[in-house]
């Protein structure tokens, strides 16, 4: 098979349900589409709102609650949710990264702790979070085991590194940034890291696929931020299983062979997707959605992922979210047909954020006089 980049973003919009919202309940929807990214706690919810048909969001409140689904720091070393089936394997398969980036952070430097030694702190803080502990707890108990000083330099590598999910702390979106809990999860990080056949890496190489494909080896890896000694040996294992593409530019391409790719001519319809959107971080060559063009508009140089508008399989825009309506920027000429689908996709919108956040991610807000737009407009009151 040779695919075009619109071939390829017509088969991730299909896995990610947004060639149309579907009626499926929300932890199936969340384990068909892999991961959310929840950096910012409406993030989930905007992203379930765009692909499930009818979405509620009392029942991703549900199943924050009984831990169908759980919000922990995963891939990318950013938190997201994923159902409860994937969190351990993906939570094994990303512990190198994860105690790369902090044990080896000179923030961390003030525990004065050895890579065996924090294992063991770890161990302990797992124990103590059998219940849900708030932060100020936490640090207390490892001022206990340590002192008062090094805590927080442990605490800063083990809230990433150690297995926990986030415990829902009430309304708006489950969590506040403010107020955070946390809870261990299962024992799943073993002292010494995978290898790349592991099969925690090899299952989560077959989810990234079966949401995300078809994709490269080097797209795995970004999005896992796992290196070759990890990606290659699982691709291998999983190789016999898999069906080989070629991208636009000759790139090798891996899928699943059952998998979905649509028709490049499948209308895609209009989205108001919310920052970090999977669709625009889940690869390295991020054009089958996201055009080069419009790249450093959208991702900003601190990382920063915007709310994004999507026409025709495309991010061609930003929006925001204030008290008096839903603005758009685009980047590029719309047709008329297009403005007036995301004018629907406004409207409804607008409803669907009044009883939790009607001005969410205002603090990103400081983006919008920074961006080339050749069209801004209020989409609605």
């Amino acid at each position: 098979m040779q695919l075009s980049e619109t071939a390829l973003g017509r088969a991730t919009l299909a896995r990610q349900l947004l060639l149309g919202r579907e009626d499926v309940p929300v932890p199936a929807a969340v384990r068909r589409i892999a991961v959310l990214q929840a950096q910012e706690p409406a993030s989930p919810y905007l992203a379930l709102w765009n692909r499930v048909a009818g979405f509620d969001p009392a029942d991703l409140d549900e199943a924050f609650a009984s831990g169908a689904v759980v919000r922990a720091t995963l891939v990318r070393i950013t938190l997201h949710a994923v159902h409860r089936d994937d969190w351990a394997p993906f939570h094994r398969a990303v512990t190198d990264p994860l105690r790369r980036s902090r044990l080896g952070d000179r923030r961390f430097a003030p525990a004065r702790l050895t890579a065996s030694q924090a294992d063991e702190v770890r161990d302990a803080l797992l124990a103590f979070t059998a219940e849900p502990r708030t932060q100020d707890e936490i640090l207390g108990e490892l001022g206990r085991l340590l002192d008062e000083e090094r805590a927080p330099a442990a605490w800063f590598a083990l809230r990433t590194l150690a297995p926990l999910h986030h415990v829902p702390t009430g309304p708006p979106w489950s969590y506040s940034p403010r107020a955070r809990r946390y809870r261990s999860g299962a024992p799943t990080a073993a002292n010494s890291a995978p290898s790349g056949d592991d099969p925690a890496t090899v299952h989560l190489l077959r989810r990234y696929l079966a949401a995300f494909g078809p994709a490269s080896e080097a797209d795995f890896a970004q999005f896992t931020m796992l290196r070759r000694r990890f990606t290659g040996p699982a691709v291998a294992a999983l190789r016999d299983d898999l069906v080989v593409a070629e991208g636009p530019d000759g790139t090798e391409l891996l899928d699943l062979p059952d998998a979905p790719r649509p028709d490049p001519e499948t209308p895609a319809p209009a989205r108001l997707l919310g920052m970090w959107d999977s669709v625009a971080l889940a690869h390295r060559d991020r054009r089958r959605i996201l055009p080069e063009a419009h790249r450093a508009h959208v991702i900003r140089r601190n990382g920063d992922t915007l709310p994004m508008l999507l026409v025709d399989g495309r991010v061609v825009g930003v929006w925001r979210a204030t008290d008096e309506g839903i603005d758009a920027a685009a980047f590029e000429p719309l047709p008329r047909a297009a403005w007036s689908a995301l004018e629907a996709e406004a409207a409804a919108l607008r409803v669907f954020l009044a009883d939790r956040d009607p001005a969410v991610y205002r603090r990103y807000r400081h983006w919008w006089d920074k961006l080339p737009a050749d069209d801004v407009r209020r989409l609605t009151d």
